[in-house]
């Protein structure tokens, strides 16, 4: 290291990203004289809040009511009931209005600040941290964590290959899937679920939606296994994507780890049409005497679904008119339509796939302080513990909640 560390502390927090500064800030405003230290082994903190939303930092969601917050997160929902009746998003947007950043809704719910830049965030919180007496620590690996037999905890750090071993009363793990952080805790005597991808797409390889890359329908409904999603579904180059796909994913992120993501996708492109209601409005579109001699491929009977999907959808009719499709034809057609299997073959990317599932054990945390109930003075917040959201704003709001609720504890 280019300087040693000072040797005893209060608190060490390891993880200088949304969790972590969030509750040493809120540690350190509570206790002014506490000697509180961020570890981070990046080169710069709060790499996730730079790059989240595009750059502009989803901050959190317009969802203001607990019961109906914890909706969004596959896992982890329970425990964070009571968290969020303590520090939820009307909560978040205060505390950074109180430092001067405005915060815009967006119609879809995503809150973000008025810049639409996570530099405001960033350096929001690296301010208040500082004004705090917040020391932080960058490029330096914590190597060993053990119980000190005077109390507290005693850490071998590493820095450009120098070690020093560092003291401290509390202890607060705010690292995200790090598996080196995890394989401490482990040690420490926690039960961790091993981390896997929480937000991906679906590579699906199938000809009724070749080439039609960016061709999106509003409201479908999806299922996989014993699992539903529904919202808007977007094509892709290399399969599907979307809100719907998102939220599949993040609910099913064990199931499909465990098939080596493959598994049978079922979509339902109309949404609420059940196949008796799909296949009357077919067989109305075959009587109408209008559509006798138009050609089926080119006259969709759904406008909900782009024409260009309907076309390929349709294919296996052939060139025929609207008067010349079959009863078989059209029963095989609304069952297309609202029951279409397309086998998944892989996880694609997403520019949010940094999320993962997986982490310390919930039943081993007490939420009311995020601390450990299985060693004392041991504390948990964010990605680290086994909780995740689906995409929004959500997984910042489960940091900002558990890093504040600890922050009030751990000092």
């Amino acid at each position: 290291m280019s300087k040693n560390l000072q040797t005893n502390w209060d608190v060490i927090i390891i993880g200088g990203g949304a969790a972590g500064f969030f509750a040493a800030i809120r540690c350190a405003e509570l206790n002014p004289k506490g000697r509180i230290l961020i570890l981070e082994k990046a080169s710069q903190t709060l790499g996730k809040v730079l790059i989240s939303g595009g750059g502009r930092c989803n901050v959190t969601h317009a969802c203001f009511e607990p019961a109906k917050l914890i909706t969004y997160y596959p896992r982890g929902g329970a425990e964070l009931r009571g968290a969020f009746s303590r520090f939820q998003p009307a909560d978040t947007v205060a505390w950074f209005e109180e430092r001067g950043v405005r915060i815009k809704t967006e119609s879809d719910g995503r809150m973000f600040p008025v810049t639409d830049d996570s530099n405001t965030i960033a350096n929001t919180l690296r301010f208040s941290a500082k004004q705090a007496g917040v020391r932080v620590g960058m490029g330096i690996s914590v190597w060993d964590v053990a119980k000190s037999p005077q109390g507290g905890f005693k850490l071998e750090v590493k820095s450009e290959a120098k070690s020093q071993f560092i003291q401290t009363k509390n202890l607060l793990f705010a690292s995200g899937g790090d598996r080196k952080s995890l394989d401490l805790v482990r040690k420490l005597g926690h039960t961790i679920a091993d981390p896997v991808p929480s937000l991906f797409t679906f590579n699906i390889k199938d000809k009724r939606i070749n080439d039609l890359a960016g061709v999106a329908v509003e409201d479908v409904i999806l299922k996989m296994d014993s699992l539903t999603a529904r919202g808007p579904l977007l094509i892709t180059h290399w399969g599907m994507s979307g809100p719907a796909v998102l939220r599949l994913s993040a609910w099913g992120a064990r199931i499909l780890f465990d098939k080596i993501y493959a598994s049978t996708l079922t979509v339902n492109w109309l949404g609420d049409y059940k196949l008796d209601a799909t296949l009357e409005i077919l067989q109305r579109n075959k009587d109408w005497h209008e559509n006798a001699r138009k050609k089926i491929a080119t006259h969709a009977a759904f406008s909900q679904i782009p024409i260009r999907l309907w076309k390929q959808l349709v294919h296996f009719i052939g060139d025929k008119n609207w008067a010349d499709v079959s009863k078989a034809e059209l029963k095989k057609l609304a069952e297309e339509l609202t029951a279409g299997e397309f086998k998944i073959q892989g996880k694609g990317q997403f520019k949010e796939e940094f999320v993962t599932c997986g982490g310390v054990s919930l039943k081993e945390v007490d939420f009311k302080t995020m601390q450990s109930r299985v060693v004392d003075g041991l504390f948990f917040a964010g990605e680290v513990l086994d909780i995740d959201g689906i995409t929004g704003g959500f997984n910042f709001q489960a940091a900002w909640t558990t890093g504040w609720l600890a922050g009030s504890e751990v000092g």
